[in-house]
């Protein structure tokens, strides 16, 4: 086995995993009963995947060029999904008002609100200072 051939294998384990990762992020889609659980499946598994396949891609190519934009590509996934994600789903929760799962216990995103909102008396616009 030669070194290219070594290479290849690698690469193509790093997009066979990466391709894995994204198909749990699929399912985890489809089978995740609310918008914050199916954000953070594919946010987390489909960030992950894909980090895998460009890691494999830049490993099959082996070239400067490709190695570097991949990486930093893997780089703006890694920040920028889970944030996007987060975002989203509190978007839809306050925006959209999405229901929670029935099965959620905990809600600390509506107890926080409601801490909140109780250290405002006035209404927002009214020119009071806001409480934190």
């Amino acid at each position: 086995m030669t070194a290219t051939d070594a290479r290849d294998l690698v690469a193509i384990l790093l997009m066979l995993a990466g391709a894995a990762f994204i198909l749990v992020a699929a399912l985890g889609l489809l089978r995740m009963p609310d918008l914050p659980m199916r954000l953070h499946a594919t946010s987390k598994a489909g960030t992950l995947g894909a980090g895998l396949i460009l890691a494999g891609v830049a490993v099959f190519h082996w070239e400067l060029g490709v190695t570097t934009r991949g990486l930093v590509t893997v780089l703006f996934l890694i920040l920028t999904g889970p944030v996007a994600a987060h975002l989203i789903a509190r978007s839809g929760y306050f925006a959209l008002r999405v229901k929670l799962w029935e099965g959620t216990g905990v809600n600390e995103l509506a107890q926080n609100h409601a801490r909140q909102a109780k250290g405002r008396e006035a209404g927002p616009g009214d020119g009071s200072p806001r409480v934190t």
